[in-house]
């Protein structure tokens, strides 16, 4: 889950990054673009440019890791985090109780 609160819903978005996109060519530069566009949404321009960004990756017209596979293997590392957690809960207790044995076999 995010740090942060997520200001815009996925529509405003969605709608901010298809104005970037099409009135791309009616300024000098994108940038110039998503100045423009961010002031009217009340975003920072480095926000709506994160955003085009994304979209263009999630769309494939730019090199990148989708959002949807992003999320998967975020989910697949906190898995792995939480099964090396357990394995070492079970190290540990298995040699406390092999140790707990020999002790009760020495006496």
């Amino acid at each position: 889950m995010s740090k942060t609160t997520n200001k815009f819903s996925p529509e405003v978005r969605e709608r901010a990054v298809l104005l970037v996109l099409d009135n791309e060519g009616q300024h000098e530069s994108r940038w110039q673009a998503v100045m423009s566009i961010s002031a009217k949404i009340g975003c920072a321009p480095q926000t709506l440019n994160e955003w085009v960004k994304k979209a263009e990756v999630d769309s494939g017209k730019r090199a990148g890791i989708p959002t949807d596979m992003a999320e998967k293997m975020k989910a697949l590392e906190r898995g792995n985090r939480e099964l090396r957690r357990a394995n070492e809960i079970l190290r540990k207790a298995s040699a406390y109780f092999a140790m707990a044995e020999l002790d009760r076999r020495s006496k």
